[in-house]
């Protein structure tokens, strides 16, 4: 994230800051909500995206600190204050933290797991029950070491059955019984199959479990697939994490070296997570098109107003030719790009495709994607709500993770909030779900018909429809966020 002038966000913060600053006790002791929702309240009516949206936000709404603090008081807790009293019925993404250390780790693909990573649909014959099926199992853990595989099915847990909550909006949310049951550091998955007349029944199998902390390497395979002597890489890529961007760039690597002529990028589960590793990526892909402009940022007016009348080049994020620890971005050049994506699909993967859109020929393979096409940033109770900061509150560990602005490509499309709609559809079948990577695999198969040219084969079009619900990263914090790594320019006096 690049630099507003320190001048300029002085001048800001004397215009908006009403004088709320937030008296702080030079002793550790006990910290009051209040306090902590003091923080939240100068942070959102900053940073927030939505602020116009929000009359309580304006500049000038309270007549003083006292119906401030009135308002505040009327919520019970931070949460309360955060999700009913500031962000808009329309934001889907804003959230609170009351712990940034779990955050925290959750961008760095930290969290504890058993090692697989599955999906939830609902039981066709009755909504109130669910089961999991396995999309993917992370190597070296529990579940890779008791065997199990991609399409394996479970509808019990410690032998009890997978339920649902019905939403007030008609879907539907695991059961806080079911997710504590998955949650449980030793359980058992007990199997099921479907029988002839495609309803679920168990097997009498079960795989017990245990759950470990892992941290979780998002480039899950890249490989070189030599198809009619035409050499096309494969790579799934399940979150942009900036962690891990060494490891994304050596893949590249390997494509340049294997002289990959095409690429599918398989996006499928990938939930998003850092803009500035994604920017990095569409770099990686093409090459060509070194500092030009792939989005431009949209703020709330006040800030916006801040970047214009200062560098308006703050809101432009550009290809580049290195990644975070400075090394050379390995770049293919390409000039096409097949990318297999889901309901799962999301944010920085979104950017992804809309970034490329006006520079080389995208098309989509799967099922349309989430829709979120705005970027948050981590807001933590300090004085320039920077983490790395003298005056950062040691009384709690609440941060705020507000959505701080929305983009359009260099074409000025922006992405729509219904999600991209896939060039060729092809929803994923449970009961062939095939193996990740592997040229038969349906939801590959049908990009590689259209690198090469070939017609569909009609055996990967059908199949059984499940409502398909959550996924298991959905506990996660960082569950469909894109954020930016760095806060503007901080500033190092009282808010």
């Amino acid at each position: 994230m690049k630099k507003i002038a320190s001048s300029l966000l002085i001048l800001f913060f004397a215009l908006f800051s009403l004088s709320c600053s937030t008296d702080r006790d030079d002793e550790l002791g006990p910290v009051s909500f209040l306090e902590i929702k003091n923080f939240i309240y100068d942070g959102m009516q900053l940073y927030y995206l939505y602020k116009p949206e929000v009359p309580e936000l304006a500049n000038d709404f309270f007549e003083s600190r006292e119906d401030r603090n009135d308002f505040l008081n009327s919520f019970d807790t931070p949460e309360n204050f955060f999700y009913n009293g500031l962000v808009t019925p329309g934001d889907r993404f804003s959230f609170i933290t009351d712990d940034y250390r779990e955050l925290e780790r959750s961008f760095a693909g930290i969290s504890k797991t058993s090692g697989i990573e599955y999906g939830l649909s609902l039981d066709r014959n009755d909504p109130n029950f669910a089961f999991a099926w396995v999309r993917y199992v992370l190597p070296d853990t529990p579940a890779s070491a008791a065997g199990v595989e991609r399409g394996m099915l479970f509808n019990s847990v410690n032998g009890e059955r997978l339920t649902t909550t019905a939403n007030a909006d008609g879907t539907y949310s695991l059961s806080a019984g079911s997710r504590e049951l998955l949650n449980l550091d030793v359980f058992s998955i007990d199997l099921a199959e479907f029988d002839t007349n495609d309803d679920l029944q168990p097997t009498g199998a079960s795989i017990d479990l245990t759950q470990v902390e892992y941290t979780e390497n998002p480039v899950y395979i890249a490989k070189t697939l030599t198809i009619n002597n035409r050499k096309i890489g494969y790579l799934m890529y399940n979150a942009y994490r900036r962690n891990f961007d060494v490891q994304l760039n050596n893949a590249f690597a390997q494509f340049k070296a294997d002289g990959i002529e095409d690429l599918v990028l398989d996006l499928r589960y990938n939930g998003g997570g850092s803009v500035e590793t994604a920017i990095d990526l569409t770099s990686m892909i093409t090459g060509q098109f070194n500092g030009q402009v792939i989005t431009k940022q949209r703020w709330n007016p006040e800030v916006q107003a801040v970047f214009e009348a200062g560098n308006p080049e703050n809101l432009l994020d550009r290809f580049d030719n290195s990644i975070s620890n400075k090394d050379a971005i390995n770049s293919l050049n390409l000039t096409r790009l097949f990318v297999i994506t889901t309901g799962s699909t999301a944010s920085a993967s979104e950017l992804t495709i809309i970034g490329l859109k006006p520079y080389i020929e995208v098309k989509t393979i799967g099922t349309t994607t989430v829709g979120k096409f705005e970027a948050s940033i981590t807001l933590y109770d300090s004085d320039n709500f920077s983490r790395n900061d003298d005056s950062l509150n040691p009384r709690h560990f609440y941060a705020i993770q507000p959505l701080v602005y929305t983009y359009e490509n260099s074409a000025g499309t922006v992405g729509p909030p219904t999600g991209i709609i896939p060039d060729f559809e092809l929803r994923e079948n449970l009961t062939n779900l095939g193996v990740l990577g592997d040229e038969n695999e349906p939801l590959l198969s049908l990009a590689l018909d259209q690198i090469l040219g070939r017609s569909p084969s009609g055996k990967s079009r059908s199949g059984m429809k499940f409502e398909h619900f959550t996924a298991v990263e959905n506990q996660s914090p960082d569950f469909q966020r894109m954020y930016i790594d760095n806060l503007p320019e901080a500033l190092h006096n009282k808010r």
